[in-house]
């Protein structure tokens, strides 16, 4: 995979600052290692061998909002803009990506890695399982379920999303042939594909209900139902869309689906802003329950 160096604007303005160059972290802040940039003049020097002019490091200097990156000889934002709408990865660590103003990770009083790891923590993928991460993102949850020592699979519907994931240094491990498996793709269409009882546990954190519907429905939760394993669990990601009367009203009806689709054990898990449930063992039919005296 080619080498990319991320800049944000507050390296950037450090970058500004010196005569020789600096040491800045250009992978934000992955690994914690530092790079030396050198500078020539008004050029600055990566360590590819890029050559960088000082007004391009003033521009990304002046945007705090967004994330440039240096591939190849060039320096490019680390947005898509397509007729999907504009896309970009936002400097959070790690970073989240915002479609249109709507940030894909909660960073309010948390962040995506602290947020990953809540809804991870519902489910509790254990060594050797098998785990359908239903929306990838930029795979945050789907990356640390593998660090738990589950194979998962993972689907993401946007290519542009995918893009942005590739280039993307926390989602590395997505793509170096270890654990995660992804499929492109409507998830509700995906899942249609796999046989029953395929799957540990499900993480769906699907987009918000105004975009995405058809993965809060009945029809969808059946899927879900039929390619668990018996005692399979679930965790369905709801968010908190707007007011608080509007979260429980929406939470309502995702329990009351997941209900009718055969789920047992629905209940809110407020810290992570979704619900978890879980799918019946097999029940033992009366000859087989039944002791010979």
């Amino acid at each position: 995979m080619e080498e990319v160096y991320f800049l944000t604007s507050q390296d950037a303005g450090r970058l500004l600052l010196t005569r020789g160059g600096a040491r800045v972290n250009l992978d934000l802040h992955k690994t914690g290692r530092s790079w030396l940039i050198l500078r020539e003049g008004d050029d600055f020097i990566f360590p590819d061998g890029t050559r960088v002019n000082a007004e391009a490091v003033k521009r990304i200097a002046r945007n705090p909002e967004s994330l440039y990156f240096v591939k190849g000889g060039g320096v490019y934002k680390a947005a898509v803009a397509s007729p999907e709408g504009f896309y970009k990865l936002v400097p959070t660590i790690p970073p989240t990506v915002e479609i249109n103003g709507i940030r894909m990770h909660r960073t309010k009083g948390t962040t995506p890695l602290r947020d990953t790891l809540c809804k991870v923590d519902t489910v509790k993928p254990g060594e050797g399982e098998t785990v359908l991460d239903t929306c990838m993102g930029l795979g945050y949850t789907a990356i640390e379920a593998a660090k738990r020592g589950a194979y998962v699979i993972t689907i993401e519907k946007d290519l542009n999303v995918l893009e942005l994931a590739r280039i993307n240094p926390w989602s590395r491990e997505l793509f170096t042939g270890g654990k995660v498996q992804i499929i492109q793709g409507d998830a509700f269409e995906v899942v249609k594909r796999f046989k029953d009882g395929s799957f540990d546990a499900v993480i769906h954190d699907p987009p918000r209900f105004s975009l995405a519907g058809h993965l809060y429905s009945e029809e969808f939760y059946k899927e879900l139902f039929r390619v668990l394993k018996p005692g399979g669990r679930l965790f369905h990601y709801v968010g908190n869309p707007g007011r608080r009367y509007r979260r429980k009203d929406l939470q309502r009806g995702v329990m009351e689906r997941l209900r009718k689709a055969g789920f047992v054990g629905v209940k809110r898990v407020e810290e992570a802003l979704g619900v978890v449930a879980r799918k019946p063992f097999k029940k033992l039919s009366q000859e087989t329950s039944l002791c010979r005296l």
